[in-house]
């Protein structure tokens, strides 16, 4: 058993927590909201603490899971933040999608108090964080990753070290680069397939099984075909992460010519009305 904090209750951190709990670890949860604390211990067991620093306060490990680089720098190095709090040699460990800047800040802030870092944003949405197979990707020291690597397994499918500090930031940015194209083109492929009066369905079934299959086709085809979109991972959140992307590729050189491009046409999908919709309503900015 280890005592951790967990900072951020929202659609993936309230999952992940309970994860640890039901593992036997003795969590602490802070949530800006303190109800959904209160609620998520009444269901779950442990203790609500008042301010990040109290949640942190002599726990081996403390986990966030909050909305963007602001948020993250306000729980841990803010007033109240849990890094003033933590005891030398306890691990951090960020779940947020946020820049690799701040990762490597927070990182660098960790080294100079005794403590371990690791930024491991996740991919597998809320459904991965409920069933407990999300996908880490990992930037920080080997000795953070050994003190944290334990405790993520409770939640985990997969993880990976890449390298160090923003380094799983930065492959974050990759994995969400790539599932933008993907979607650009499954959208593109479906209006073609109606446009050219095809079974939808069967189309699915003959082109799922080879080359162009995607974890979006299989997921999202069907649902797209039906104009569902009230689900799964914001417009608003992809365009934060996209936009996290377009910054690190202005400093590192890379060109994400086609990533910009679907910037813009979520932009434009969000005007439609669609911030808060599935990432798959890219499709509707195209006529059927």
């Amino acid at each position: 058993m280890a005592r951790v904090a967990f900072i951020g209750l929202g659609v993936m951190g309230a999952p992940i927590a309970r994860h640890l709990a039901a593992a036997g670890h003795n969590v602490a949860v802070y949530n800006r909201t303190a109800d959904k604390a209160a609620a998520w211990v009444a269901k779950h067991g442990g203790r609500a603490a008042a301010t990040p620093a109290e949640a942190a306060r002599d726990q081996d490990a403390v986990f966030t899971c909050v909305g963007n680089d602001d948020d993250l720098a306000a729980v841990t190095l803010g007033e109240e933040g849990a890094f003033a709090a933590m005891r030398e040699g306890a691990v951090f460990v960020d779940h947020t999608t946020v820049s690799a800047d701040i990762a490597r800040k927070l990182a660098a802030a960790a080294d100079r108090r005794g403590l371990q870092a690791v930024d491991a944003p996740v991919s597998g949405g809320q459904a991965g964080a409920e069933n407990g197979k999300l996908s880490i990707m990992c930037g920080g020291s080997a000795e953070a990753m050994a003190l944290a690597e334990p405790l993520m397994r409770t939640y985990a499918a997969r993880i990976v070290h890449i390298g160090g500090p923003g380094a799983g930031q930065t492959t974050k940015m990759v994995n969400q680069i790539a599932i933008a194209g993907i979607l650009q083109g499954v959208s593109e492929a479906l209006r073609f397939a109606q446009a050219s009066k095809l079974d939808l369905d069967k189309v699915l079934e003959a082109i799922s099984g080879g080359a162009a299959q995607s974890w979006q086709m299989v997921n999202r085809w069907p649902t797209m075909a039906k104009d569902e979109f009230d689900f799964g991972f914001a417009i608003d959140w992809m365009r934060k992460d996209l936009g996290l992307a377009l910054d690190e590729a202005g400093r590192n050189g890379a060109l994400l010519p086609m990533t910009a491009l679907v910037d813009q046409f979520y932009a434009e999908v969000q005007k439609m009305g669609g911030a808060r919709q599935d990432t798959s309503a890219l499709v509707r900015r195209l006529p059927k």
